[in-house]
């Protein structure tokens, strides 16, 4: 192999680091923020992971942050729990960085 082609090679690797690294980080991010939401709606224990667990797999395959946003909006509106857009925004921001961190430390 040529120096050429051996850092083609690493790119590639680090490529496909990245991605699953902002894959991980996404589901962690929406498993987080649906826990955070069944807590608002006051779902606990097997109730809530499940709440969690759908939300993430309602997310797969869509790292969109609008698509997530809309998802909780509707989901509080649904049951009548009033938030502003801006206070779930950041906590949107929040969990993402929380999420990131907890992959990258690997947990």
């Amino acid at each position: 192999m040529t120096e050429f082609d051996n850092r083609e090679e690493a790119f590639e690797r680090r490529f496909a680091v990245d991605e699953e690294i902002a894959f991980k980080a996404l589901a962690r991010r929406n498993k987080l923020l649906g826990l955070w939401l069944a807590e608002l709606l006051g779902l606990a224990g097997a109730e809530a992971r499940a709440h969690a667990d759908a939300l993430v797999a309602a997310q797969v395959g869509n790292p969109d942050p609008e698509s997530v946003f809309e998802t909780i909006r509707a989901r509080l509106a649904a049951r009548g729990v009033e938030m502003s857009e801006n206070r779930i925004r950041r906590k949107i921001a929040e969990v993402a960085a929380q999420a990131r961190a907890e992959i990258m430390a690997g947990r």
